[in-house]
């Protein structure tokens, strides 16, 4: 049987403003171990809504939505921030580094909060990320003195210090020239090889869409390809 990293069903989502406004109707899918798979759509699709509640930040909606086989209902703010430091990486379109610590340093910041490791181990595990990235030279650089391509680098190591099983990412080339997104593409696409990471990239780039191993496409809410 395959390993289910991540499974929805029939999850449902209203706005009521001040009318009711159902943004995403009965979808139902799964993503298994190593899987690298984009979700597309036109804008107000639901592709960012829908990746709000992938990722437990939402959780006001019906239907259910298990990760890593724990169901996320009846969780209380707390043990969902525990499945989310523990079970997913993330990577958004403006990478948020803190410009005043390092690349390193910025790499190693998600896992402070679960503690599991000393500082210098922490400091040779996001150091290793960076070299398997190929930019351990700016380790030590503050994050205001790098590219844009170099920031969003530093954000793929930092989604990967805490091991995650599904890393979720938010429009990571928006910002990016193409050469600079075919860098990401491939680092993602590394990380589903090499780590059995699972991946799932919400874009508007098709191009990029396309090259992945699976496309979900959204439209008026609904699930029209998976």
């Amino acid at each position: 049987m395959e390993n289910i990293v991540l499974e929805a069903k029939a999850i449902n989502k209203s706005f009521y403003n001040p009318k009711k406004v159902d943004v995403l109707k009965d979808i139902s899918f799964s993503l298994t171990r190593g899987e690298y798979a984009s979700i597309i759509g036109r804008s107000g699709s639901g592709k960012s809504t829908l990746l709000y509640i992938l990722s437990t930040m939402d959780s006001d909606f019906t239907g259910e939505l298990s990760i890593d086989g724990i169901s996320i209902r009846n969780k209380t703010e707390k043990q969902l921030a525990a499945i989310r430091n523990e079970k997913i990486g993330f990577v958004f379109q403006f990478h948020y580094l803190l410009n005043e610590f390092t690349a390193l340093k910025n790499v190693m910041l998600p896992a402070f909060k679960i503690d599991k490791l000393s500082e210098e181990e922490l400091e040779h595990k996001a150091y290793g990320f960076l070299k398997d990235l190929g930019i351990e030279k700016l380790a030590h650089k503050m994050a205001n003195q790098l590219s844009g391509g170099e920031k969003q680098r530093v954000a793929i190591a930092r989604s990967m210090i805490n091991d995650p099983l599904i890393i979720m990412c938010d429009e990571p080339t928006g910002n990016l020239d193409s050469k600079n997104a075919d860098i990401v593409f491939n680092i993602f696409k590394e990380l589903t090889t090499t780590y059995n990471k699972t991946l799932l990239v919400v874009t508007h780039d098709l191009n990029f869409a396309e090259k992945t191993g699976r496309v979900i496409e959204l439209d008026d809410g609904r699930i029209i390809r998976a």
